[in-house]
């Protein structure tokens, strides 16, 4: 029995749907592994000694501040990503 076009386009489509979950859980979980870490270095401190500290260690934080400010602005479509 033949397969008609329609089943096989069907067919494609439900595997690339497939394919495109499990990619995307991937993603999340790499993100979620990568927050993680990040909160278990900020409960640290960021590896900073209070006695420490000076501009650099602002700096530093400054820096990953402006990072993730732009993962959120664009998640949340704000800042530059706003409408």
């Amino acid at each position: 029995m033949m397969i008609d076009r329609h089943q096989l386009h069907a067919e494609k489509a439900r595997r690339n749907q497939e394919d495109a979950l499990a990619a995307f859980i991937g993603k999340k979980a790499e993100i979620d592994a990568m927050l993680a870490r990040l909160q278990r270095l900020s409960d640290d401190h960021f590896d900073a000694q209070p006695d420490e500290i000076n501009w650099g260690h602002v700096g530093t934080l400054e820096h990953y501040a402006s990072l993730l400010k732009r993962i959120t602005d664009s998640a949340f479509g704000e800042g530059e990503f706003a409408d």
